[in-house]
């Protein structure tokens, strides 16, 4: 079985890659994300996700990297990380009892120039939230890390009234699309996991 790559230093992606069963070594991408001014949001995660794999895959030089990239978008508005708590509470405010979309793109990149691109899409609700809510959930630092500033897996979950979609997209690495994608490259996690 050829190194597998996971082009990011996100904990969440480590262990939902861990959860898929195959041995992989995390390989941060050294991509400046700044540089990449695009405001549709699907072709900002798919550009993101293909540049941080592709920059792995050649520092690599043989095996399949994987890279990923995640935003959240509101009212047409891209959601990125807050840069700071004041920004985490502006955000969570306005999501607060409104729904908005999760957009991850993925990609998969061979040493030998094989590409593959997609994203995943997933709603999500939150329920009506206090100032007093917002203000505690900030102070506990999860949001700050995260794209539209919060953490599902985490206190976040008690933001969210509903979701629409792929759970793990939210989480940052849709599962269902990685594995498709992983299979078109004959590493299918669900035939080779147990080697």
């Amino acid at each position: 079985m050829p190194p597998i790559y996971l082009a990011s230093n996100s904990p969440r992606r480590r262990e939902l890659l861990r959860l898929a069963g195959l041995p992989f070594t995390v390989c941060p991408s050294q991509v400046d994300e700044a540089a990449y001014a695009v405001a549709d949001p699907v072709t900002l995660v798919e550009t993101l996700a293909l540049a941080k794999a592709r920059e792995v895959a050649i520092r690599a030089g043989r095996g399949v990297s994987i890279g990923a990239d995640t935003v959240v978008v509101h009212q047409g508005e891209i959601l990125g990380k807050p840069a700071s708590p004041a920004q985490a509470q502006e955000y969570l405010a306005r999501l607060a009892g409104e729904a908005h979309l999760v957009i991850t793109g993925v990609a998969v990149v061979v040493g030998g120039g094989l590409e593959q691109v997609a994203h995943e899409i997933t709603r999500v609700v939150f329920r009506p939230l206090t100032p007093e809510e917002i203000a505690a959930y900030v102070a506990t630092g999860e949001p700050l890390d995260k794209a539209g500033g919060y953490g599902i897996q985490g206190l976040g979950s008690l933001l969210v009234a509903r979701i629409e979609g792929c759970y793990f997209n939210i989480v940052g690495l849709p599962l269902a699309r990685l594995a498709t994608m992983l299979a078109r490259v004959g590493l299918n996690p669900l035939l080779i996991s147990h080697l």
